[in-house]
């Protein structure tokens, strides 16, 4: 069983980084109402020249993918505080057992213990 004063520091360490990530968020979307989170990554605006035209496309491209990933990053984020408020950060989600300390230290998103996380990854090979 992890110790509270550990998970209360993972939690502060989580939100910081919440906070840093929907400022991260914010830099590279705008708000959009079509959008199902409400954000849409920004197109550049270089100029009308071909190879203008084809950096904007290229850099839009990068920046819809690295949305994605921060989406992902927050969700998991987002996941791993509401385990924490309903006192279940460390058990794991597939089969009920203890997510060791060292593995929340090394990912503190981590919601599968070792064991689960090895055997989905080796079924999805």
């Amino acid at each position: 069983m992890i110790d509270e004063k550990k998970i209360e520091k993972i939690k502060k360490d989580l939100l910081k980084r919440k906070e840093q990530i929907l400022q991260d968020l914010q830099d590279l979307s705008k708000k959009d109402t079509h959008e199902t989170d409400n954000r849409t990554a920004k197109f550049p605006e270089y100029g009308d020249k071909p190879d203008e035209n084809a950096q904007e496309i290229s850099e839009y491209s990068t920046t819809v993918v690295t949305e994605k990933v921060i989406e992902k990053t927050l969700e998991e984020i987002d996941g791993a505080l509401d385990r924490i408020e309903k006192g279940i950060y460390d058990v794991c989600k597939y089969c009920g057992g203890e997510i060791s300390e060292k593995r929340l230290e090394a990912r503190s998103t981590a919601s599968s213990c070792i064991d689960c996380k090895t055997k989905l990854q080796e079924e999805n090979d």
